[in-house]
């Protein structure tokens, strides 16, 4: 493990709200000017207007009916194998809520740009004009023929469980819910590293999650999978510790949290939030943006090397130096000026990618975990220390392992329509990521993608 950087001077808490604000004030005309953030590209050959006889009319046919004799071709003879749709009803929106489908398009289309600039996905936003699941659900049925995979994103709790569970079941292609499944491998892949610093065994040790959103419900679901003991687990939402005896939390309105408090406390702990710290080793919060959401006197009831995830946006529950000086040992956020950012983006990029270069019929959270493991192993390898837990998305060498890790366990779990090696899957993950991040540089440089106008132009 290399050695952790001397902490500099404190930065004011002005200026990293001013910081924070800052992106937004820019995004407005930033977006303007480009006018949305992706395009459909060529990726076939064109030497002149006689080619398109191959491409379309009359040779097109030949494919058409290849496809109609074997459905299953359409993953080789047309980009599907590429292809994800990120689907959305707008309903649970980053920190807006529910602001509709036209206005969650900006979020699709940034997801989209990330699959394909760091896992070399083409996906596109696909924003539905409906609140109801079975009506997403069956959208989802209804395209699955164009698509290799879809990704669910921003849709309210409780009915994004549902979505997921009844889509994965229906549908003969990975459907992944991001701000489930996404946020619970990154949480897993820090926490595994977290804990190898502060030389606890996880599997022994207490957790708090903090919120029980769809994220912290899905991590917790994901944490047990993984091996930590349901009963050390303990869940906190806005009404206090959930145990099994809130006659609030019904197995009808609510299954998935009704089913974690009868597994999870078994200790019955209850209480609110502040008794849910006291001697745990850990504890993971995607709740309320702070500061202050939680407090320092709470973080200094926790054992010994305490670890803290403050991962609410664009403020974390609690400033990264008060965790500190409460006596947390490791603190995570999931802003990119700290250390430590927990980000989805170090998950699906890579892990479709991987699932989709072995045409896999679904995504579970074991491929999860075995992403999560191998997030943990490429920055334990490169060297860690307390404020350096993660790979960084500039990291792009992790994403062809991941991608590995993934489509491998894929195979192990027989749901793989392909079977390549582990030499001949990182070739193509890595050749296929590279690509898509040179072609976006050439585009660039040829003056294709205009350089965006300075800062100043754009905040007047």
């Amino acid at each position: 493990m290399s050695k952790p950087k001397k902490e500099g001077k404190k930065p004011k808490v002005e200026e990293l709200l001013a910081k924070a604000k800052k992106p937004s004030q820019l995004a407005p005309p930033m977006h303007k000017f480009y006018e949305g953030k992706v395009q459909v590209m060529p990726k076939c050959a064109i030497t002149s207007p006689a080619d398109f006889a191959i491409w379309y009319t009359p040779g097109v046919a030949a494919p058409c009916k290849e496809i109609q004799a074997n459905s299953e071709k359409s993953f080789e003879l047309t980009n599907r194998w590429n292809y994800v749709a990120v689907v959305s009803d707008g309903t649970r929106v980053l920190g807006l809520g529910d602001i509709g489908p036209e206005a969650a398009m900006p979020v699709m289309e940034g997801k989209a740009l990330l699959f394909k600039y760091l896992g070399g996905v083409d996906a596109f936003p696909i924003c539905l004009k409906t609140k109801d699941p079975e009506e997403i659900i069956r959208a989802c049925e209804l395209i699955e023929p164009s698509f290799g995979g879809i990704n669910l994103e921003d849709i309210e709790k409780p009915k994004c469980f549902y979505v997921l569970e009844k889509a994965r079941e229906r549908l003969q292609i990975p459907v992944w819910h991001d701000d489930q499944q996404g946020t619970a491998t990154v949480i897993l892949a820090g926490l595994i590293n977290a804990f190898k610093i502060v030389g606890k065994d996880p599997k022994k040790s207490m957790i708090t999650l903090i919120g029980a959103g769809s994220a912290n419900i899905r991590t917790a679901y994901v944490l047990i999978r993984w091996g930590m003991k349901p009963g050390n687990v303990i869940m906190v939402d806005t009404k206090g510790i959930i145990h099994a005896g809130r006659k609030d939390i019904t197995k009808e309105e609510d299954p998935w949290k009704y089913d974690l408090a009868q597994k999870t406390n078994a200790e019955g702990r209850t209480g609110d939030i502040a008794d849910a710290f006291k001697g745990v080793d850990a504890v993971v919060a995607a709740s309320k943006p702070g500061p202050d959401t939680i407090k320092k006197e709470w973080i200094r009831t926790m054992a010994d090397n305490a670890i803290v995830f403050a991962c609410a946006n664009p403020i974390p529950e609690i400033w990264p130096w008060e965790a500190k000086e409460a006596g947390a040992r490791i603190v995570a956020t999931g802003r990119s000026d700290f250390p430590n950012q927990v980000n989805n983006s170090l998950g699906f990029p890579a892990i479709f990618r991987g699932v989709l270069d072995v045409k896999a019929k679904t995504v579970t959270d074991d491929m999860c975990i075995a992403a999560a493991q191998e997030l943990a192993e490429f920055a334990e390898e490169r060297g860690m220390h307390e404020e350096d837990i993660l790979p960084r998305m500039e990291e792009w060498e992790v994403y062809p392992r991941e991608a590995v890790a993934c489509a491998l366990k894929s195979i192990d779990q027989g749901v793989a329509r392909v079977k390549p090696s582990r030499k001949e899957l990182y070739e193509r993950a890595a050749t296929i990521i590279k690509n898509a991040r040179d072609s976006l540089e050439a585009l660039m440089k040829k003056g294709l993608i205009k350089p965006p106008p300075p800062e100043k132009e754009l905040l007047k």
